[in-house]
């Protein structure tokens, strides 16, 4: 059966007045569109903010149909499909935090027309080769298992991430475990299988080819991804990158305040051009 990225529709939610400029939202691995919720209440008088919960997570369900490598690339194009007639006529902006990163940053690859401009938190292109997409998709592979046998005990695990180390000592941690809780771990599991790292395409070729400005932001602690950021910013001169001091992988939610600032500076000055 050829794969119908069709069948599983992707929820979205909607908040502040249509016919202001509009930023899209894409959230991280076992989040949902709610987590932009605090930021888009915020962002209201300014800005339309389109929440989307991803294949797997929140209200979006998932479907494994035909062959597992296409599905990346098919929720990239269903999520151009869905924006084109959700969106207003003229370009909207994109931000995508860690998976929702790496999908925002093929979805601004492969659909330029869409966007004014994007912001890619604690993401990467995808990995160069082969032989690295092999070792992740087996490496995900036994996360997914994990989930499948134990979601409360993985979920525990997940945390105990180096990455995450910043955000276990935040105050708004307790609550940010508590929604993760809420998925359904057959759909995450299933959702790590076809959306992890060794299921997306390298986007590292084209990003040279990129016109749409972009700004990375990465966490000061993460340092894996201030080493990607770099990289990236490297390949193109339409794009910085933004260190976040003190922050780790989470910086969104870590540094709300600054967050916001750095957001609106960037997509403010649309309106001055």
């Amino acid at each position: 059966m050829p794969f119908n990225s069709q069948q599983s529709p992707l929820h979205l939610t909607t908040i502040g007045n249509p016919s202001l400029p509009r930023i899209v939202f894409l959230h991280g691995f076992l989040g949902s569109g709610s987590d932009w919720l605090p930021i888009a209440r915020q962002l209201q008088d300014e800005y339309c903010s389109l929440m989307i919960d991803l294949p797997g997570h929140g209200e979006s369900d998932i479907e494994a149909n035909g062959n597992p490598d296409l599905f990346f690339t098919a929720t990239v194009d269903a999520l151009a499909m869905e924006l084109s007639r959700s969106a207003a006529p003229e370009p909207c902006f994109l931000v995508g935090y860690s998976m929702g990163g790496r999908i925002a940053l093929s979805l601004l690859l492969r659909h330029p027309e869409l966007f004014e401009k994007a912001i890619i938190v604690s993401a990467s292109p995808g990995l160069r080769t082969e032989e690295e997409r092999r070792s992740r998709r087996e490496s995900d592979e036994g996360i997914a298992r994990k989930i499948e046998r134990n979601f409360e005990g993985f979920i525990t695990a997940w945390y105990e991430q180096p990455l995450f180390a910043t955000l276990k000592n935040h105050p708004i941690f307790k609550e940010v475990e508590s929604e993760r809780k809420i998925n359904s771990p057959e759909n995450l599991a299933l959702a790590l299988r076809l959306l992890g790292t060794g299921q997306q395409p390298s986007a590292w070729d084209e990003l040279q080819k990129n016109r749409v400005p972009i700004q990375f932001f990465a966490g000061e602690k993460d340092l894996k991804f201030v080493e990607i950021g770099r990289q990236m910013v490297n390949l193109f001169t339409e794009s910085t990158l933004e260190i976040f001091p003190g922050c780790g992988h989470t910086l969104h939610l870590e540094n709300r305040e600054l967050f916001l600032d750095r957001l609106t500076q960037f997509f403010n000055k649309h309106q001055q051009s």
